[in-house]
């Protein structure tokens, strides 16, 4: 039997999209999916998930657009909010001779991922892939570093299974094509300049920090995991705190080094997890961005920082690197510099007039970050696939 033609009943055909981690759930990759899910839906796409089962799952409060497949999934270990998928690929085999997907976008390397790369090829449906975490450097974080090599290399082959593989910075390009990944493009991050905004900023939750308009907070939002490299946030606070006692760290999200950093470090404040308006509230309540991560394939939250009036202290590499301006909306420092960022730190905390430029400058600079711009670009890519598999001869299948 051959393959069935494209369906294009409704609008632009299907785009089905497969990933480990969706919202509700709260991270980077998670935000992003679905960003690119609604501006491809008002773009005129029907969207299809494809998911493990969450933590809590209810199918009758689920109020979603897209149309959605369900994968059996485990606790992902060390992050027991989070689940990855087991392979289903006779059901996404069905389920896509049923209709066919246009095009499929894998954002996971796990099984889930590799069972859809497997049904697409059988069904010769095309694929691009996103490069949205380096698995091989966080071995370096959970003390099995020796395997990184077999890490990368499984990545590797994955990725050039795939007719695409996208990436959000030129950085993470140039690594993966000297790494030998093949048909590398760059599709970047948009940030919603309309909900992160300084206007966010709110005089009443410094207050329940403890703080004075003109005194300040340091921020981090993310997860709080080793990989994150917290530690050096906290040790820049610390050198801060020293010569400038009235500055407080505020910790924005969750994560399993949460009650380590809570014994430890009791004038720390703990946020918690916050969404929407409420963390743009967070940001926007802020005066310096603390981004000390070297493990990010891009990190959202440093433009959403920045659209928030924040200027970043960060390493020079990923969004870093894509998006601060040394001395006009931030600093960047040389990645694994601890002494450095440290520094940079302090220099930054002693001129509160340089901070709130590098806020403004910061601000108008993510106005270029519009989500409309990554829409347009993430269909065309998608097209070029679908324009490549046109002139291929259609598999066969039983």
């Amino acid at each position: 039997m051959q393959v069935s033609a494209p369906d294009s009943s409704a609008g632009n055909g299907l785009i089905s999209i497969v990933t480990e981690t969706y919202p509700p759930e709260v991270n980077g990759v998670a935000h992003t999916l679905l960003r690119l899910s609604e501006g491809m839906q008002a773009r005129g796409h029907d969207i299809q998930v494809v998911r493990p089962s969450q933590k809590q799952e209810s199918q009758k409060t689920d109020t979603h657009t897209y149309k959605l497949i369900l994968a059996p999934g485990l606790p992902i270990p060390g992050y027991s909010d989070l689940r990855f998928g087991l392979p289903i690929k006779n059901q996404l085999i069905r389920a896509w001779k049923e209709r066919r997907p246009n095009s499929v976008y894998i954002a996971t390397e796990g099984p889930l991922g590799s069972s859809a790369l497997a049904a697409a090829r059988k069904l010769g449906i095309p694929v691009a892939s996103g490069f949205h975490t380096r698995f091989d450097e966080y071995t370096r974080h959970y003390r099995v570093g020796f395997l990184e090599p077999v890490v990368r290399g499984w990545l590797r082959r994955f990725h050039n299974r795939c007719d695409m593989t996208l990436v959000p910075t030129r950085e993470l390009q140039g690594i993966l094509e000297s790494q030998g990944f093949e048909n590398v493009r760059r599709l970047s991050r948009g940030v919603d300049t309309s909900l992160f905004s300084p206007e966010r900023r709110d005089p009443g939750l410094r207050s329940e920090w403890g703080l004075a308009d003109d005194e300040l907070a340091l921020i981090y939002v993310g997860r709080l995991a080793a990989e994150k490299n917290i530690a050096l946030a906290v040790k820049a606070y610390q050198a801060i705190r020293a010569q400038i006692p009235a500055t407080r760290l505020v910790l924005v999200g969750d994560g399993p080094i949460r009650e380590e950093l809570g014994r430890k470090h009791p004038d720390i404040i703990f946020a918690g997890m916050h969404r929407g308006e409420s963390l743009a509230r967070h940001y926007a309540s802020g005066d310096l961005f603390l981004f000390p991560s070297l493990s990010e394939t891009f990190g959202n939250v440093v433009i959403e920082a920045m659209a928030s009036g924040l200027p970043v202290l960060g390493y020079n590499e990923a969004a870093v690197r894509e998006h601060i301006l040394p001395e006009s909306n931030g600093i960047t420092v040389t990645p694994g510099d601890e002494e450095a960022f440290i520094e940079a730190g302090l220099a930054m905390a002693r001129k509160s007039r340089q901070l709130t430029e590098y806020g403004i400058q910061a601000r108008k600079d993510s106005l270029e970050q519009d989500w409309s711009h990554i829409f347009q670009k993430f269909e065309k890519l998608l097209n070029e696939i679908r324009e490549e598999q046109r002139h291929e001869p259609a598999p066969a299948y039983e």
